[in-house]
């Protein structure tokens, strides 16, 4: 079997950085979200058409492309960060790989998501593949310590190395409209992380409405972000198909308005290797298939690599192999 996926780690193409925008309060005045028509639609994905059999296959290890592996424990120590990033570096069993017929090409993950601490032990165990390491910063999951230890986390994180930094808002700012406080910090987040790109995670669970997720998408955007991200992974509601159509749909206006595209990230319950099909189905028909690309959709995810490599086995011989042939870390 012999599938026609694109390689992971090709030249992508040329894209031009989120410079920043002033903030538009008329613009976030005219922002406005129907929660039930959203809901229609989101309910309609994947009902219609599903990707089958080869097809299947090859979606899963673009998939695969657009992962950003995962952990953000409390209890991570710098080994579980090591075998994360040789299961980065290695993320198909060879024998999936060669009955793919895919020995010749490079699938590996977008990125691998640590804790500051960890950053330079990933930078380390990542070394000569090209897999950036992120890290999460500006007092991850909350957001709410001093606004120079944020800053100065940042900074930190960028001289071990990171590549992409994973900052979170404050979502008090949001709930009580307080836009142009969200813009300035969102602003200096993206100055101090210098060339490494910046992801604003929403915590979209606890922003009440659909609006608000639409008005902080906008602000955060305006302000210079790279991707809107959905949650932490913490909050009792993380990434769902209603609110990535929300942040989706304001993308696209934005790169309509602006012509800068915007990545989006959902994160949080993202699991299986089908939900990792309807977000990317969300995807092709809202942004088109141009946007499922690693510099411009990321799943953050800790096990669904797991169910992916499982389904491709499954793909491959008719059965499914228990979850340790396919260990993480």
């Amino acid at each position: 079997m012999s599938l026609k996926v694109v390689d992971a780690k090709t030249t992508e193409p040329a894209h031009k950085r989120n410079p920043g925008f002033p903030l538009d309060l008329d613009w976030l005045e005219r922002v406005r979200m129907n929660r039930s028509a959203l809901e229609r639609r989101a309910g309609s994905i994947g009902a219609r058409r599903t990707v089958k059999k080869d097809y299947q296959l090859a979606w899963l290890l673009k998939a695969i492309t657009l992962i950003d592996l995962t952990t953000l424990n409390s209890d991570d120590t710098p080994g579980r960060v090591e075998r994360l990033c040789a299961k980065a570096r290695n993320p198909l069993r060879q024998d999936i790989v060669d009955r793919l017929g895919m020995g010749n090409r490079r699938i590996l993950p977008g990125a691998v998501c640590v804790y500051h601490t960890f950053v330079r032990t990933a930078v380390d165990a990542l070394d000569g593949t090209g897999i950036p390491v992120a890290a999460v910063s500006t007092a991850f999951p909350h957001g709410l310590a001093p606004f120079e230890t944020r800053i100065r986390e940042i900074e930190a994180s960028v001289a071990d190395g990171a590549r992409e930094i994973d900052i979170v808002i404050e979502r008090g700012m949001v709930l009580r409209g307080d836009w142009q406080g969200l813009y300035d910090q969102v602003k200096a987040f993206r100055k101090a992380c210098g060339d490494a790109h910046i992801k604003t995670i929403l915590g979209t669970g606890e922003l009440a409405t659909q609006t608000n997720v639409a008005k902080a998408s906008l602000v955060c955007m305006l302000a210079g972000a790279d991707f809107i991200k959905t949650s932490t992974g913490k909050e009792k509601v993380n990434a769902n198909l209603v609110t990535s159509l929300t942040m989706i749909r304001m993308i696209r206006w934005f790169a309509e308005e602006t012509g800068i595209e915007i990545g989006y990230k959902p994160a949080g319950g993202i699991a299986t290797a089908g939900d990792a099909l309807r977000y990317m189905a969300l995807m092709k028909e809202e942004l088109g298939t141009h946007w499922l690309q690693p510099h411009l959709f990321r799943f953050g995810a800790s096990s669904l690599l797991t169910d992916i490599e499982r389904q491709l086995e499954h793909g491959l011989t008719g059965h499914y192999a228990a979850d340790y042939r396919q260990p993480m870390v």
